[in-house]
């Protein structure tokens, strides 16, 4: 088969362009796997079509799903970069356009066979869409376009129509779980405002109350930063990958695809929750008078952050290296020299930022292994470090343009997104085997941390200024303390 079946004249329609085409993607699919190089090629093959098709990239691609049955790797990889051309709803429309073309032919059994010989395709790509990316379907234009299109499937057959209303239940179910958790957050968000306040209200009552009075156990207090991290990453949606770096399409004249769609907010909910827990780690460590008593709780959350390594909760483990590393509490030179290093040492040189993180990566792809290979739950746990996988999409996005020097789509970059952005979906999906302890989770997500201002203080308080710098930002502080009293 040679590229001379691209060739299409005027009078030809193109539906027949598209049937040619889906019968090259086919002879492809059979010799190479859709994973493989050669097929990677076969994209960019496909990208560099005559400007007819190009033009109508959207269309041909949807035309797929009729005559063929695309692996799920290729829906998903389509759902994804498509976001980066064309609005969700949009391109939802020219799946109903498309359905609907096929009953116009005037007589009503003829359309019938027609409809049922499409069916499994269109569901088994909205059962993809409604499954990976519920967050599309808030949109009311989706749900309309979805409801006419459900309609249109499951009219007069009962098959279709029980596998349109499970897949319908299913969605229905997702985006209340969705609502329910965002409105969780909400309340977990208030809850430790009110304790901030009532932290700055009266300062000792909290000194009363802190991590090691809750739980003195580093392993358990490591499961359960587990459960946070895994409860959020299962909320976040491979589109907010997309949406959190979306720029408008030089060649599209239309705004940015997502400037009237929900911002990436559960990605940066989970964001936040790191910077929390960084700073959760420096308070409960300047919080203490006695330097004693602040040097076992560098030493706990040490032993806390080498149970999060074992267990393969990354982003835990870098979170409490940062609040270590934060100055307030570096510059506790006396505490440290009362702390035994040598396994935050270890620590550190695992996530040491030098070489791309290497070492970091070096275990990533260990755990990952692990994860493949598991004979338990507890060893398929993978939970990367959230901010470096961020950056590395963000300069896939950045590094890579969305279209060729030619104009034509660059087929292999949307590839290398799904494929990381896939691994992270294989990674949040996993279920957290640890027993739930309420009340330190309580703790973690609501217990009040000092701001950057206020760790210093409680800093300079534990161990007075060393320099004339140190001194003159106490006085500052304690001015603009004053002030505010």
């Amino acid at each position: 088969m040679h590229l001379f079946l691209f060739q299409t004249s005027g009078t030809e329609s193109f539906l027949s362009t598209s049937l040619l085409f889906s019968v090259y993607i086919l002879f492809y699919q059979v010799q190479f796997p859709l994973e493989s190089p050669d097929f990677i090629s076969f994209g960019s093959l496909f990208s560099n079509c005559n400007d007819q098709l190009v033009n109508h990239d959207f269309p041909l691609m949807l035309n797929l799903f009729f005559f063929l049955s695309p692996q799920r790797t290729y829906i998903f990889t389509f759902l994804l970069s498509s976001r980066l051309f064309i609005h969700p709803y949009e391109l939802m429309s020219k799946v109903c356009h498309l359905c609907m073309e096929q009953q116009r032919l005037g007589d009503p059994q003829a359309d019938k066979m027609r409809v049922r010989k499409i069916a499994p395709k269109i569901l088994q790509l909205l059962t993809e869409w409604t499954e990976t990316f519920p967050y599309d379907f808030r949109d009311e234009r989706m749900m309309r376009s979805l409801k006419e299109l459900t309609h249109r499937l499951s009219s007069g057959d009962e098959v279709y129509r029980k596998a349109v209303g499970q897949m319908s239940q299913g969605l229905i179910r997702r985006l209340t779980v969705l609502s329910q958790y965002e409105e969780a957050l909400v309340k977990i968000n208030a809850t430790a405002a009110e304790r901030l306040t009532a932290l700055k209200a009266k300062p000792q009552a909290a000194i009363q109350r802190d991590m090691l009075s809750i739980c003195n156990d580093p392993f358990t207090v490591a499961q359960q930063l587990t459960h946070i991290e895994l409860e959020r990453l299962s909320y976040i949606g491979p589109e907010e990958f997309v949406q959190a770096f979306v720029q408008k399409d030089p060649l599209d004249n239309d705004k940015s695809c997502f400037s009237d769609h929900k911002k990436a907010s559960n990605l940066e909910a989970y964001v936040e929750w790191f910077n929390r827990l960084s700073y959760l780690v420096a308070t409960e460590i300047c919080m203490p008078v006695k330097k004693k008593h602040r040097a076992r709780v560098i030493e706990f959350f040490i032993d806390v952050a080498r149970e999060c390594f074992n267990i393969g909760n990354f982003n835990s483990l870098m979170a409490i290296i940062s609040g270590m590393n934060m100055s307030p509490v570096s510059r506790l030179k006396k505490t440290w020299s009362k702390v035994k290093t040598a396994k935050f040492d270890i620590l550190e040189h695992q996530m040491d930022p030098s070489s791309n993180f290497y070492n970091y990566r070096t275990a990533l792809r260990g755990a990952t292994q692990r994860s493949i290979t598991a004979n338990s739950s507890r060893e398929k746990i993978v939970i990367p470090f959230f901010s470096l996988l961020i950056k590395d999409i963000y300069f896939l996005n950045e590094g890579c343009a969305n279209r060729l020097q030619n104009g034509h789509i660059n087929f292999e970059k949307f590839w290398e997104l799904a494929k990381q952005v896939s691994e992270f979906m294989t990674w949040k999906k996993v279920e957290c085997p640890f027993e739930k302890d309420r009340k330190i989770l309580q703790y973690l997500l609501t217990a009040p941390v000092f701001t950057e201002d206020a760790l210093y203080l409680a800093s300079y308080d534990s161990e007075g200024p060393e320099n004339n710098m140190e001194k003159d930002r106490w006085k500052s502080l304690r001015s603009t303390l004053l002030s505010r009293v």
